[in-house]
This record gives C-alpha cells, structure tokens and sequence, in this order.
C-alpha cells in the first residue's frame, strides 16, 4: 500500500448494536474501493473484518478489524468494532485512536441500545460522527421513523443528507437534500439523476428546513441571513457542514443497502469531505523530562511519537503492536524509546493491518494507523517517542471487568500452559484478569460478563489446547467472636528421651479492629511462661486465625491475651508453646459466640427509567440494601446500594435481562457484616470436614 500524508487519511470507526450491519458496511465499502474483487457476506464467514475462527463460527464480531480503504487520493482507516457489549474493551481501544465515528443502525430493527451505547461513547470521546442507516432494500426498512426517533432523542443536531426511493417496493435510489436532486442507482453502478417524485416533496422540504437551520446557526452572518430568507449555496452549505459535523453540533443521516453496496459511494465521499484529517484534531502529551505538555497534534514536522491502542498476541501470527502515528514519520529501522518500560525498542519493518493480513509500509506519517511486529516489552495504551523527546500520553479508559468465576484446569499439568495462554489473551484483552485469591485458595478469572468468560474459555481450549472450568467462585466470608472466653490448654506429649511440654491460658475478646486479624498482648508475671515462648505462642495465634474453626475462613478483630501457663525445664519448646495455644486458640474461639461475616459490595446501577421498578424488585430479593437514587438525566435512573458479594453471582445476566441489555453496574468493597443465621448454617455445613 502507498504512503499516504496527514491530509489526506480519516481515522473511522464503526458503532452500533450487534448486527445492525458495521462489518458487511466495511465490506461494502472495501470492495467498492477495490480492495477486494468479490464481497464477502457475514453468514458466509469470509469477510474481511471477521477473519478469527470463532467470528466465522458465532457468525459476530468479537474484535476489533482495521480495513485501510484508499478512496480516491484518500485512505479512510476503518475501524470495525463489535457491537456486542462483552466486547466493550475492543471498542473502547479503538475509539481512543478514531477522529470520527459511523455510528451504524438497521433499518429494520432501528435503534438500539448498542446505538444509544455508540452515541454516549462519542459525546465522552468529543467524536465528530454520522448515522448510516443499513437494510434499506428490506420491505420493513423504516428510514423516516428513524430519523424521527434520533431527532426526538438527541434534537435538531440530526440533519438527515439523503432520503431514499422507492418503486414497487424496491429501494432505487435516493434523494440528497443537499443538492434537492434526485438519484436512481443503474445497472453500471453509477447514478442517474431525475426529478424528485412528488410523494418526497414535503419530507425534502421537512429535512431541508431542518439542514438550514442547523447550517444557520453554525455563524451569526448565516442566521441574519436565514432569518431574513436568503438562500445558501451548495458551497455555503458544505462548508457550513464541515463546522458544524466537526464541532458535533450537526449529526448527518445517511443510508442505503450493504447487500447491494448501494450508498457507501455518497458515505464515502461525505467521510471525506465532512469528517477531520488527523491534524485537524487536537492530541497532547506530557515530556517526561520537564513535565511540560507536547503538543503533538499529528504534526509530521515534529519528534516522532506513537501510542499503541491495541495488541495482537495470536500462537499463528505473532505478537503485533497496532499504534497510531501522534507525531513525526515512522521509518523502518527506527528505534522509539518506551518510558513506561524504560526501554529502547527497535521497530524493525512498519506494516498496515487489512483484517487478518498484514502488508508492509515503507513509512507511517502523524495521524495513519499501523502496526509493529515483535516489540520486547512495549504493551497496549504504551507510549513510543524519542529518548530526546520522551514523551508518554494519556491511556485510554478500558471497562473495568467485574464479573467472574474460579477457574481451575481440567487437566493436571496443565496450570502453566494455562498461565502462559492466558497471560497472551490479557495482553489482547485489557478488560481480561486473573487474580490469585491466596486467602481462598482459589484462582479467579475476571470478564465483563459470564458469556464473556465463557469465550475465553473457548478461546484456551481452540486456540491454546488447554481446558479450564468455570465453577461459582468461592465468597470469601470471615470469622469473628462477639463475647469474651477464658480457656487453656496444657500440650503433653512424651515418647521416650526429650517429650513436649506447652500450657497456655489465654483470654480471647473482641478486639473492636475489623481490619486486623488479631491482637495480641501478654500479661504473664512470675515467669508462668517464660519470655523466650511469647514468639511461639503468638505464632500460634497468627496460624490459627488464617482458617478458623467455624467454618475454616479467616479470622478477624479478636484479642488473645496470654496471663498465665506453665512450662517444663526440659520437655517445653517453642513447638510445644505453638500447638497449645492453637489448640485453645480454637477452644476459647467456639466458646467466645462466633459468627459468620460476609463481604459487602457497594453497587452502582444505572438503568433506563423505565426499568428501575424490576430492577429494585430484584435488589430486595438479592438482600441489597437501596441507599439512595438519582435521576441522571430524563432516560436514565442511578441506583445505590449496598449488596453481600454471593448475591453478586450472575447478577450481570439478570440485569441484562430486566433492562434488555440496557442496564451497567460496578461495585467495590464497602465492608464486612454478620451474615444472616441461614446464610452461616449453609456455609458452616458446607465446610465440615
């Protein structure tokens, strides 16, 4: 592929719900650029954006696809993201390095909450952005309707470009409003224009009011003027658009049929013409040497600087780097310095990802979209400059997973394989961890859903031949005691020659510190125990309370104290000392009214209006606590509350399927609270020898 300067590149990316048609859009749009010789089809498995085995399997996207398209003197990035939210890392990332955004909605289904979802992610992100409407040869397309519903929603910022046509049922051609032409698609590809028919004219006359007012309030000179009923010209127009699209304040609307490649010529050419080249947009650093801000913006005259926003680690291929150029020229053999890593990094060969091939690149120029094979150490949201100019950039935002189950190998001397595959797939995947709960002795694996998880565990045994199983992660619950005990216990032991003396008397009493396992103190006079012991004993309490004698948690806020005991001149050791005051440690503990703590998570729920009833219904079925609510905004309630972790256990599926797909939450650990009696005789039961 040539090399193509700032100017003359668009950074892309496509939005949505799960199948509102982003990948057969991008295909559409590839092979009329030429870049294929045949149009692949999603149900066929080979397109170009779904090139992974389990895409072409599941028949959806699940990550992200970069399609260079050159378009003219153009090249339009095209960032192709899967709709599907258990997937939101993979769009998150390449948001970060997107100018603009397509936000895609079908024609036949309409909006979505993976639409509403797109647009959210573009007001955070400030992404200039249109709508394409796809479906629009299907009979049950409803183009007028939706763009109803978009300007009932988000207001006179949508300005639908084209209104279609249609004859015996057939989507032909369309109407631009810009223009006031009419358009019929012909059997070369290419359009004829014909006069608008008489059944648009009142809906041309509705969009064009609506585009002029959008067009007049982009300047004080073009409201007079509109106020006063002057006509803009096509040029006025346009470049009243281009203010305006770049600035969000006007959304355009375009659609057509992604099966019949009918409209991406006038998508194409709009992208162009309405959305920013890379320097037009603003990007800053922070010079780690001064802490001053650099002031990238995609400058080619400027110290060469990348950020990597994506990281491909597949057993087949390789480990590639997929950066975006924020500064200078990339050239083969060029070394960038990683202050992150504080390591120099040789960039070898430069390449440009097309789907699932790659194709080398003599340079990179600020603002393109490449990758860089085999990096040592550099990682994803890294930062690549000179050692003169060190510079690192703010990392993008990834979802924080909060679901997640223990995971164990199916296979015995298989755990390292499994650590090996999986360290590859979180280097891929940011919203993927894996956590060593030492304290429950169990591994966790965290995701953004069950169904996500669920294709990780695909992914190890597909890609990786290892297997694991999910199973329902263990809480991790704690012990306490609610009153003072006073017991002892003498350890004699003697089997010929030296044999084991150890008397300990120990008060044990609620230390009022819930954050400390225990305490403890000695008050011992007279020499009952002598000093050189006081190590063991406490040794003894630090063991016991790691698996306490209720229902073998951990302990936590008890006070030991040791007043008195006796020892042997010959027969007493620091061994001695420890099993008798772990054996009255578990004595004066079941004496001293032990209870079961369980861990307390505090929720966030935000969710549609409509659905907060449903969702509160559940919450009091959960044991949650509702702290407080507040209206965000019109559409969307927030919800407080706090909630014991195992009430935590597929909660994402039951949102998911009370708010239909429309409801987010997030937790962190509020504290610790007795847990009620039946939760306790479970757990108790459960964990006897």
């Amino acid at each position: 592929m040539k090399v193509f300067t700032t100017d003359k590149i668009r950074n892309v990316v496509l939005l949505g719900h799960g199948g509102s048609g982003k990948t057969s859009l991008a295909e559409a749009m590839a092979y009329l650029a030429g870049v294929t010789n045949r149009m692949g089809r999603v149900e066929n498995g080979n397109t170009i954006s779904d090139c992974d085995k389990a895409e072409i399997k599941m028949k959806i996207s699940l990550k992200t696809s970069i399609i260079p398209i050159p378009w003219e003197d153009y090249k339009i990035n095209i960032l192709d993201t899967p709709g599907n939210f258990d997937f939101i890392g993979e769009t998150e990332e390449a948001a970060s390095v997107a100018d603009a955004a397509i936000i895609v909605i079908s024609g036949k289904t309409g909006i979505e909450t993976g639409t509403k979802r797109a647009w959210e992610l573009c007001e955070k992100k400030k992404l200039p952005r249109m709508f394409f409407v796809t479906d629009m040869d299907d009979d049950n397309a409803s183009y007028r309707e939706i763009v109803q519903n978009l300007q009932e929603m988000y207001g006179r910022r949508i300005a639908p470009f084209h209104l279609p046509i249609r004859e015996n049922g057939q989507f032909v051609g369309y109407v631009n409003v810009i223009q006031q032409k009419a358009k019929r698609w012909n059997d070369k590809g290419t359009v004829d224009k014909f006069d608008v028919p008489d059944y648009s004219l009142e809906n041309l006359s509705i969009c064009r009011d609506v585009l002029m007012e959008a067009v007049a309030e982009t300047s004080e000179e073009f409201m007079e003027r509109f106020f006063d009923g002057d006509e803009f010209s096509d040029d006025e127009i346009r470049q009243a658009l281009r203010v305006g699209v770049f600035d969000g304040s006007i959304v355009p609307v375009l659609m057509g049929s992604n099966t019949q490649a009918r409209g991406m010529y006038t998508l194409m050419a709009d992208v162009v013409k309405y959305f920013p080249a890379p320097d037009r947009c603003k990007c800053a650093g922070i010079n780690t040497v001064n802490n001053e801000v650099f002031e990238a913006d995609y400058d080619f005259s400027k110290p060469k600087s990348a950020y990597i926003f994506k990281t491909i680690a597949d057993p087949y291929i390789g480990k590639y780097s997929l950066i975006k150029v924020n500064s200078g020229v990339l050239k083969s053999e060029d070394v960038l310095y990683n202050y992150h890593r504080d390591v120099d990094e040789k960039l070898g060969k430069l390449y440009v990802i097309c789907g699932g091939k790659v194709e080398e690149v003599k340079e990179l120029h600020a603002g393109d979209i490449g990758a860089l094979a085999k990096m040592s150490a550099s990682l994803t949201t890294d930062t690549l400059s000179t050692r003169k100019n060190p510079v690192t950039y703010l990392r993008a935002a990834i979802s924080k997973p909060y679901v997640y189950r223990q995971y164990k190998a199916k296979n015995k001397g298989d755990e390292d394989k499994i650590s090996q595959a999986l360290s590859k797939i979180m280097m891929e995947d940011l919203t993927v961890k894996s956590v060593n709960d030492s304290e429950n002795h169990q591994t966790l694996l965290y995701g953004i859903s069950g169904q996500h998880l669920e294709y990780i565990q695909s992914v190890l045994l597909d890609k990786y031949k290892v297997e694991i199983e999910l199973l329902r992660p263990r809480i991790a619950f704690k012990e306490t005691i609610r009153k003072k005990s006073d017991t002892e216990y003498k350890y004699k032991k003697q089997s010929g020659g030296h044999g084991q003396y150890g008397h300990v008397k120990i008060t044990m009493e609620p230390s009022g510190d819930m954050d400390t396992p225990y305490v403890f103190e000695q008050t011992v006079v007279g020499g009952a125990v002598p000093k050189n012991y006081f190590p063991a004993v406490e040794k003894g309490v630090a063991e016991s309370v790691k698996c306490g004698p209720l229902a073998k948690y951990p302990v936590t806020g008890v006070k030991v104290l040791l007043y008195d005991g006796s020892y042997h001149s010959v027969d007493s050791s620091e061994l001695a000392f420890k099993v008798a005051t772990e054996q009255a440690f578990k004595k004066g503990f079941m004496d001293a009214k032990p209870v079961l703590l369980e861990p307390i998570a505090a929720i966030r729920i935000v969710v549609p209006t409509q659905y907060t009833g449903d969702v509160m219904g559940d919450l009091n079925k959960r044991r949650a606590k509702v702290m407080g609510m507040d209206m965000i905004d019109e559409e969307y309630q927030e919800i407080l509350a706090d909630i014991p972790y195992m009430e935590l256990y597929e909660y994402d599926t039951k949102l998911y399927s009370l708010t239909r797909g429309s409801g987010l939450f997030s937790y962190e650990f509020s504290g610790y609270e007795q847990a009620p009696d039946d939760v306790a005789k479970k757990e108790i039961e459960n964990n006897k020898d």
